[in-house]
This record gives structure tokens, sequence and C-alpha cells, in this order.
């Protein structure tokens, strides 16, 4: 049988990797010093790499040692979700989720989302991370969170997903602009116009971009916005136009008499929301429930331009 490493070997080198700190890391871990470096050397000979690199009073993952702790902390997590499972049940979805959501969708969909999933599993724990797209998918990937609420990307073969909604993506012109008094609103007459986005890691980012390329408008590359209320204030100044997803448009735009939201004519913009989690997680089952509660929660937003998924 070929020679596999121990969780607590594993545990040992993700704990010297984070914290760069041999008596740290033993600390966290409840052992002392000696027996996490004994157990992290023998680890390091029976691979036959080295993965931390010593000396200078901190302690760094070695090139090896990087490409290998995204996995370590992968199955540290496996392992994780099967104790989970086994001590809790089906009954109670693990007993605690690592969240990651998107925060162009999640604050206005978490206040439906979660008393409901209260409701149901009233000893779940969840622990929320807000954070970009891609930051969520690389989360879900190395471990550092179970499952992620995300616009739909361009997903490896590594992970699986659950449609929740589709959500309609509106063009904002501020009302001065001269196409804000237009019926309606062609790509062709956004030629010249300054678009605004938020930065790289959000999908509107990537929408924006696409929106530019297509219609000879101009991307604002001097500044990137870092949330959409900042995109929404700039708007409302006239210093371009961006893109609003309807959720948010409902909720912070639409008693705003500075703004116009429209649909482009013959270029409708939408963008799929789901549920992400890595491919063959022993608790997809958990996932897929919680997909189906959060299908139920998007019925109760009632919210036009939110449609939920119909799986």
């Amino acid at each position: 049988m070929p020679y596999r490493p121990t969780h607590r070997q594993l545990e040992y080198f993700v704990a010297v990797a984070e914290r760069g700190h041999f008596a740290e890391a033993a600390s966290a871990c409840s052992v002392s010093q000696p027996t996490l470096s004994t157990q992290l050397r023998l680890l390091e000979q029976q691979l036959g790499a080295d993965l931390i690199e010593r000396g200078g009073g901190r302690a760094r993952p070695t090139p090896v040692g990087l490409k290998l702790l995204p996995l370590a902390r992968t199955v540290l997590s496996a392992l994780d979700d099967m104790v989970g499972l086994a001590a809790t049940g089906a009954d109670n979805l693990g007993g605690l989720v690592r969240l990651g959501v998107a925060p162009t969708f999640g604050p206005y969909f978490m206040p439906r989302f979660l008393p409901r999933l209260h409701a149901m599993f009233p000893a779940l724990e969840v622990y929320i991370r807000e954070d970009r797209p891609s930051a969520l998918e690389e989360g879900v990937g190395n471990g550092l969170i179970d499952c992620a609420i995300t616009p739909l990307p361009n997903l490896p073969d590594a992970f699986a997903s659950a449609a929740i909604c589709e959500e309609t993506i509106y063009l904002g012109i501020p009302v001065e602009h001269p196409l804000a008094q237009s019926r309606s609103v062609t790509i062709d007459m956004l030629r010249g116009s300054r678009l605004l986005t938020l930065g790289r890691g959000h999908r509107l980012y990537e929408q924006v971009q696409t929106l530019s390329d297509a219609s000879g408008a101009k991307l604002s590359e001097d500044y990137e916005g870092t949330s959409l209320d900042a995109l929404r204030q700039m708007v409302s100044i006239g210093m371009g136009l961006s893109l609003f997803p309807a959720a948010y448009a409902a909720s912070e735009i639409s008693t705003d008499g500075s703004i116009r939201l429209c649909e482009i004519e013959r270029w409708p913009i939408r963008r799929e929301i789901c549920l992400v989690w890595r491919k063959g997680s022993s608790r997809e089952q958990h996932f897929r429930t919680l997909a189906g509660c959060a299908v139920e929660a998007i019925s109760e937003m009632r919210v036009e331009g939110v449609s939920r998924a119909e799986n």
C-alpha cells in the first residue's frame, strides 16, 4: 500500500504554513513543539520533499509546500465533513456550514434566506464570509469554506453547483445624461460613453468589460469601484454609466431620482446565481438542501427582475 500522510501530519503542516512559526503552530494544535517538528520532518522525509523553509525566526512554505497546501486543507476539510455528517446526521445539515456570499447579492438575499434556514434547522450554525466571487471560489476549492452563493462562474471539473435564481442586470444612467431622455437604449447608443465598474474578481467587472467591447463605450481604467454603493454614488453625479443587479436596484436605486434604470434593447444582460461546492463532497445532499431552501427564499423576495430557478 502506498504511503499516505496522517491527518495529524497534515494538520501540523497547515498550522505551520498559516502561522509562520513552529511554536505558535504547536500551541494552536495543542501539542509540544518537538512533537510537531518531529512529525512534520517525518512527513517531509516520507514525501521526499521539503515543505517548510526553516531559519530566520520564521517558517515559510517551500514552492512544493505551496502546491501541496491547498490539497492538505481539502483533505482536512473532507475529514471534518465526515465527522460532522456522522455526529449530527442529515437532519441538521452537519451542524455547521461555512458559507461564502457574493457582496453584490448577499445583503439583499440573506435577510430572507437566513430566517427560513434557521426555522428549518434551528441548531445549525452558519458562518458567513462575504467576498468577491473569485475569492469565494478559491475558498471553496481549498476547503476554507464549504460552499458559496455566487454568480455562476466558468466552473472547473472540481466544482458542482445548483441554480438558485436568474437576475436581470440593469444599465444605470445619470438623469442629466442625454441617453436618460431616450425611450429605449440600444447598444449602439452607448458608443463613446464612460462605463464604471467594480474591481477585478467580480462577475460584474467581466460583464461591464463585455458590454464595453461590444458597444464601443469607454471602460474607466483610472478607477474601479469597491462596492455597488460607490458606483451608484458616482453614477448619480454624472461620472459615467454602470450596471446594477436587480435586487440591489430594487433596494437602493428604485427611489433614487438621480439615476434611470433600463435594459438595453435586444441586448439583455442576466446572471445566474447558484450555490457552489466541491464536487464529490460527502455533504452534497446538505448543499442541495441549502440550495432548495434558497430557491424558496427567492420566492419571498418578490423583486422584479429576480426569478427563482426551476430545478
